[in-house]
C-alpha cells in the first residue's frame, strides 16, 4: 500500500488485469485498540477457517541502523530465534512446527516483521513466545559470533555471487548516496564482520519495545476475544522511554544522469536497468503516489504496457521489458525500468529504444483506455486480496509500520480510481527525469 499495499497487490495485479471495470470498493476495516504500554493492535476477523495469522511489526529497519553498523537490523531478525530464558535456541520455530503452524521473519528499510500462521486454539501459545522474545532475548558471545558468520555467508551467496544483485546494490548506492536507503538491508560485508555485541544489544533494547510495535492478528478471532490474551502476554512489557526520532539525512539534488556497468563471467545475457528517485506514500502530497502507481503501471506494469508492446511485440528487439514503482518508504520511493535484448541487439540500441518510448509517453501521456485499464488492474488486485488473511495482515502491518493510517488502507482502491489523466502525466514528467537517474548495464565478462 502506500508501501505495503502496492507491494502486496503487485503479485495480484497481473492475475486480475482482465477485470476491465471492477467496482471500486473499500477494503475491510479492522478493529483496533492500543495497550497502556503503547502496543497498537489490529484485528482482521475472518471466520472461514479456524486459523489465525499473528504478525508483529516493529517500526525499525535497516534505515535506522547506526552509521557504520549496517546489517544490524537484519542481524536481529536472525538473533530473535536464538532463545530466551524460557525458550531454548531454535525451539521457537520447532514449537510452531510441532503445533502444525509455520513461521517466518523479514527485514526492510523501514520495518522488521515476525510472522506465525497457526490453528486458532494455538494462538495464545505463539503470542506468549513472541511477547517473551520482545524484551527477553538472550544469546552468548559464541552465538553472536556464529550468527554473524552465518549472515556474512548469506550475503556472499545472495549478493556477492549474484551479478544482478551486485549491480542493483551499486545502483541504489548511487541513487541514494547520502540517505540510508542507499545502504543494503543485509549490510556491507566489512561492516557485518565488524558488528559487536554491545552495539547490537543497544539496538535491540531501544527499538524492540511495545510502544514501537504493531500487532496484527487476522483470522478466526475478533477484538473482544483477542484483547484479554494481548493484555496477558504483551500488556506487562515495559516500553522504551524517549524513542529516537526516525529522522534521516537527505540527498543533494541530482545534477546529471549516472551510469554503471557491471561485467561478470556468470552473466549469460546482457540486460539494461534504470532507477529514478520518486515520491512515496510517506512523502507525497494528495494523490501523487497513487498517480505514480497508475502511470508506471501504464508504462511498464504488464504485457499490455507501453514498454512491452513497443520493444517486445512491435520492434522485437527485447525478450522482456517493463517498469515498476516502489512507492514505499518513509523517506521516499523509486521507479525502475528494465529490458533484456534479443540476441544480436546491443544495449546501446535497446537503451535508445527505451528512451524513445519514455519520451513519447511524456509527450503524449496515457490514453483514456490505458488509464482505465491500469486503474482497474490495481483496484481489482486490491479487492481480490481480501480473500487472503495473510495478504490482509501484510497490507495493514506494512502500511501502518510506514506511517499510514487505517483510512489510508481502506480507501486505497477508491483513491486509485480517482487518479486523473492529468495527475498521471504530471507524475510521469516529474519522475522520469534522466538527469535524476542511474542507468545500469549488466554484461558478460569481456563484452564491450
Amino acid at each position: 500500500m502506500r508501501a505495503g499495499l502496492r507491494a502486496a497487490f503487485a503479485a495480484c495485479a497481473l492475475a486480475f488485469a482482465f477485470v476491465a471495470n471492477a467496482d471500486a470498493r473499500e477494503l475491510p476495516r479492522p478493529e483496533t485498540f492500543t495497550l497502556r504500554n503503547g502496543l497498537q493492535v489490529v484485528v482482521i476477523t475472518d471466520r472461514r477457517a479456524p486459523v489465525v495469522t499473528h504478525m508483529l511489526w516493529y517500526r525499525v529497519g535497516a534505515a535506522d541502523e547506526p552509521r557504520g553498523s549496517s546489517g544490524v537490523a537484519h542481524f536481529f531478525e536472525h538473533l530473535m530465534f536464538k532463545g530466551t530464558r524460557r525458550i531454548a535456541p531454535g525451539e521457537f520455530s520447532r514449537t510452531v512446527a510441532r503445533n502444525g503452524g509455520d513461521d517466518n521473519a523479514f527485514t526492510a528499510q523501514d520495518y522488521t516483521a515476525y510472522y506465525e500462521r497457526i490453528a486458532r486454539d494455538r494462538l495464545e501459545l505463539v503470542m506468549s513466545m513472541e511477547a517473551d522474545r520482545m524484551r527477553n532475548l538472550r544469546f552468548s558471545d559464541e552465538t553472536f559470533a556464529s550468527e554473524r558468520d552465518v549472515i556474512a555467508e548469506e550475503r556472499r551467496q545472495r549478493i556477492d555471487n549474484n551479478p544482478g544483485a551486485v549491480l542493483g546494490e551499486r545502483m541504489r548506492a548511487m541513487l541514494w548516496p547520502h540517505h540510508p536507503y542507499g545502504t543494503p538491508v543485509i549490510g556491507w560485508l566489512h561492516e557485518i564482520n565488524a558488528l559487536d555485541r554491545e552495539t547490537a544489544l543497544q539496538f535491540y533494547q531501544t527499538w524492540y519495545a511495545p510502544n514501537n510495535a504493531i500487532l496484527v492478528v487476522a483470522g478466526d478471532v475478533d477484538a473482544a476475544e483477542l484483547r484479554p490474551l494481548v493484555e496477558r502476554h504483551y500488556g506487562r512489557l515495559r516500553p522504551t522511554r524517549d524513542l529516537p526520532a526516525r529522522e534521516w539525512v537527505s540527498d543533494p539534488p541530482s545534477v546529471g544522469p549516472m551510469r554503471v556497468t557491471h561485467r561478470d563471467e556468470k552473466v549469460r545475457q546482457p540486460s539494461l536497468s534504470r532507477m529514478y528517485r520518486a515520491v512515496s506514500y510517506g512523502t507525497d502530497e494528495g494523490r501523487q503516489a497513487h498517480a505514480l502507481d497508475v502511470t508506471i503501471e501504464i508504462l511498464g506494469g504488464s504485457e499490455t504496457s507501453r514498454l512491452y508492446r513497443a520493444l517486445v511485440e512491435e520492434q522485437r528487439i527485447a525478450v522482456s521489458a517493463g517498469a515498476g514503482a516502489n512507492a514505499s518508504g518513509l523517506g521516499g520511493g523509486s521507479v525502475s525500468v528494465y529490458a533484456t535484448p534479443v540476441e544480436g541487439v546491443s544495449l546501446e540500441r535497446l537503451e535508445a529504444a527505451v528512451d524513445d518510448v519514455i519520451a513519447q509517453y511524456l509527450r503524449e501521456g496515457p490514453t483514456q483506455a490505458e488509464l482505465d485499464r491500469a486503474k482497474s488492474s490495481l483496484s481489482a488486485a486490491a479487492i481480490y486480496s481480501r480473500d487472503s488473511q495473510e495478504s490482509m495482515a501484510n497490507i495493514y502491518g506494512a502500511s501502518l509500520a510506514q506511517g499510514e493510517s487505517i483510512d489510508d488502507v481502506v480507501n486505497w482502491p477508491n483513491d486509485i480510481e480517482a487518479v486523473t489523466r492529468e495527475e498521471a502525466l504530471t507524475m510521469a514528467r516529474a519522475t522520469l527525469v534522466l538527469d535524476a537517474s542511474v542507468t545500469g548495464w549488466l554484461m558478460p565478462e569481456g563484452e564491450q
